[in-house]
């Protein structure tokens, strides 16, 4: 039996790395999938693959940190769609620095599509998902936001805001019958990896190697994040709510 059946999901940041292997991966157990981001030519391109293989996608060009934008994620979704049952807040950014040299412009960057954009997409999507008397809201964190990392402050705060957040909303939305868990990724081979090397001035074989001082010897896939997220998204997971999921290759416990 196909996992997500007859289920609808929104994925913000979909159209690369994490949210677009989940978005494939939701599409193959039944889901019919909205995804977001900022590149409408890639998010075409991930819905022209689901609709190719058989699926039910459609995208929607959305910036996070903007409520319209967000409000109008999800009404397009109950419009095309008529219901929401998932919500895989993915959208995120990262750029390196510590206190000193981090601007005002990247944190405000990091904390609002982060952090802002987590609470704004789940207070859009929340009246439907009470109104049907079920839901399930996940959000990607970082197993940064659970303990420091180097040159990271502003994207260790915004995911470490993002743990909390969703401690709360499992308290508050438990009884009306959400469910609202996050993932806590290590170093995942996605885009962004090489994008921090660059960033951080460094070679990629040096970066790799370092990303990969880890108990399993290595980074993670994209597709291996996804399992993790439609775990949380089925009802495999059905007595967990307020719940951060580490999937880091033993990372945070080294």
């Amino acid at each position: 039996m196909l996992r997500l059946s007859n289920k609808v999901a929104l994925i913000t940041g979909g159209t690369s790395g994490i949210g677009a292997a989940t978005a494939i991966l939701f599409a193959k157990e039944g889901a019919k999938v909205a995804i977001t981001g900022r590149n409408e030519k890639r998010g075409q391109e991930i819905t022209s693959q689901i609709r190719d293989s058989g699926g039910n996608a459609f995208f929607v060009r959305t910036d996070v940190s903007k409520a319209d934008d967000c409000r109008r994620a999800v009404e397009q979704t109950l419009t095309t769609f008529g219901r929401l049952d998932v919500l895989f807040n993915n959208a995120g950014v990262f750029y390196a620095h510590t206190t000193l040299d981090c601007t005002e412009e990247e944190w405000d960057q990091q904390i609002d599509i982060n952090l802002k954009g987590t609470f704004l997409m789940s207070k859009y999507a929340l009246p439907s998902m009470i109104a049907q008397g079920n839901g399930v809201i996940i959000n990607n964190s970082s197993g940064w936001g659970l303990v420091g990392g180097d040159a990271a402050i502003a994207y260790c705060a915004s995911k470490g805001g993002v743990v909390l957040l969703t401690k709360a909303m499992a308290v508050d939305h438990g009884r009306q019958g959400i469910r609202v868990n996050c993932i806590c990724p290590g170093d995942v081979d996605t885009p962004m990896l090489p994008e921090d090397a660059a960033f951080r001035g460094m070679k990629w074989e040096d970066y790799a190697a370092g990303a990969a001082n880890r108990p399993m010897g290595r980074v993670g896939t994209a597709d291996e994040i996804a399992k993790a997220v439609l775990f949380l998204a089925s009802d495999d997971s059905s007595f967990m709510t307020g719940a951060a999921l580490v999937v880091d290759g033993g990372g945070t416990a080294d």
